[in-house]
């Protein structure tokens, strides 16, 4: 499992890992199985994608609402194929969330309200995210003080859940890990703050250099959907509403992706199992793996 924040280079280190192990990328980025979100999703280019064989890269359409529950069953797929002819596979990611499901499962719920989650989103669209913040902080305390603040998704869903059912969504966490056929060896990757926040910035540019904003313009009839609703996307959406100027728009996509990049550490931390590395730090990394592999196997 190669975790991590966004923009921290964990793309290039999981191919290596694959070659290494002759196997397969398993990936855990909730955008990234989206065929017409790439530029704004950090997709792997087509020459990565050609290097080892990937799973849920360019695997649905964004009109399928899928969440972590949908992504335990299909990433236990993934890996079981993987597995029955080699014994390894990579998993990479920055979805905290579907990381968990896949290594422990998620735990069962009933399901919102669909009108109460379709009247929230319409009301998001009109009030903004501000609103909507106040609502779930002021709804369900417990959620937001571990939310993603700046993803109107899960925000919605909690509050469309609490509305729902009079309960919040954390209730429903039980911490009780499922058995899986497999063990699972943890690493993640980190950089100095500044030096991870150059890199988000860098590439944030570049992504409007090569084509983000085109991307968006072609989405923006889709903006409603729930999958458009994240970093990258809706505050180019602001700019088309013409709520905001171009390069508030580019300010704010890097002030947000270093939000959330903050908010992923944050939540891997809390995972004493992750051993952590530069990106620099390869062969400590390939050894650190090695040597848990066969603390596995008994050798």
């Amino acid at each position: 499992m190669l975790a991590g924040p966004t923009a921290v280079g964990k793309t290039d280190i999981a191919i290596r890992l694959a070659q290494y192990f002759d196997t397969a990328v398993i990936s855990a980025d909730s955008r990234q199985c989206y065929r017409e979100m790439s530029i704004g999703t950090a997709k792997p280019s087509a020459e990565e994608l050609a290097a080892v064989p990937h799973y849920f890269i360019d695997s649905f359409s964004l009109e399928e609402e899928l969440n972590a529950a949908d992504y335990e069953r299909l990433a236990l797929g993934y890996a079981a194929e993987v597995l029955s002819s080699k014994d390894i596979a990579v998993v990479c990611g920055g979805t905290g969330l579907y990381i968990k499901a896949l290594c422990e499962g998620i735990d069962a719920m009933p399901r919102s309200d669909r009108a109460i989650e379709q009247a929230l989103q319409q009301q998001y669209e009109q009030q903004g995210i501000a609103w909507l913040q106040a609502q779930v902080s002021a709804e369900d305390p417990l959620f937001y003080a571990q939310a993603e603040q700046q993803n109107p998704a899960r925000l919605i869903r909690a509050l469309a859940f609490k509305r729902s059912t009079g309960q919040s969504i954390v209730q429903y966490r039980s911490g009780q890990a499922k058995e899986r056929p497999f063990a699972v060896i943890k690493v993640a990757l980190d950089l100095p703050r500044p030096v991870l926040y150059q890199r988000i910035n860098q590439r944030v540019d570049s992504m409007m250099q090569t084509g983000l904003l085109q991307e968006a313009r072609g989405l923006y009839p889709l903006r409603h959907l729930k999958n458009l609703q994240t970093v990258g996307y809706t505050e180019l959406f602001d700019y088309m509403d013409g709520t905001t100027d171009l390069d508030t728009a580019v300010a704010l996509i890097k002030q947000h992706s270093r939000n959330y990049a903050k908010r992923q550490l944050t939540w891997f931390r809390k995972d004493a199992d992750f051993a952590w590395f530069s990106p620099q730090d390869y062969d400590a990394m390939l050894e650190y793996i090695l040597e848990q592999r066969r603390r596995i196997a008994g050798k």
